[in-house]
């Protein structure tokens, strides 16, 4: 028996993120150089008049060139770059609908920040910042955003200083899953 009947019937887990690009390899140098990722596959798909609008809610003309990375340990990204006659060239801010950011928990955020002050391709947004008082959970937390030259927002956070932080997901979380396969035959 279901003991959320609302919650979607066989749900396991998330396999990936993924973030259309305006160049695939500038974005695939950015996850493997920078933040460590390894390429999985690649693919590409389209166009096809009679499965792209169906199947992607994109135009017919629509085409795409795609990556799928792991960032260790735990996280799947998937990257598209897409051609279309009508595609926008503009990423969503993070005050528009869409609009999202990747974030990274770190050692220290001062020496992220040190380290991309001398990168090509991606600006810290502002300073580093410290949570206090108003969010009491979380308050210690030293973070920053940083835009990558497409759009992306990438959030770097310490949590090394927050007295009772919230159970969030991490490392204490993961686990190898082991199955046991069994088989069943008629008597």
């Amino acid at each position: 028996m279901n003991p959320n009947p609302d919650r979607l019937p066989g749900l396991q887990y998330v396999d990936h993120v993924a973030f259309t690009v305006p160049d695939l390899d500038d974005a695939t140098r950015l996850f493997t150089v920078l933040l460590g990722a390894e390429e999985l596959y690649r693919s590409t798909r389209g166009p096809d008049a009679a499965v792209m609008p169906e199947h992607f809610g994109v135009p017919a003309d629509a085409h795409l060139e795609l990556r799928m990375l792991r960032l260790p340990p735990n996280l799947n990204v998937e990257l598209f770059q897409w051609w279309s006659e009508d595609r926008s060239p503009v990423f969503p801010r993070a005050s528009d609908a869409g609009g999202h950011h990747l974030c990274f928990v770190v050692d220290d955020v001062d020496d992220v920040v040190a380290a991309v002050a001398d990168l090509r391709g991606i600006e810290i947004l502002g300073a580093r910042k410290e949570v206090a008082g108003d969010s009491p959970a979380v308050a210690g937390n030293r973070w920053v955003y940083a835009r990558a030259s497409w759009g992306l927002i990438l959030e770097f956070v310490d949590r090394s200083r927050v007295l009772d932080p919230p159970r969030l997901v991490g490392p204490h979380d993961w686990h190898t899953h082991s199955t046991t396969k069994t088989s069943e035959t008629p008597s």
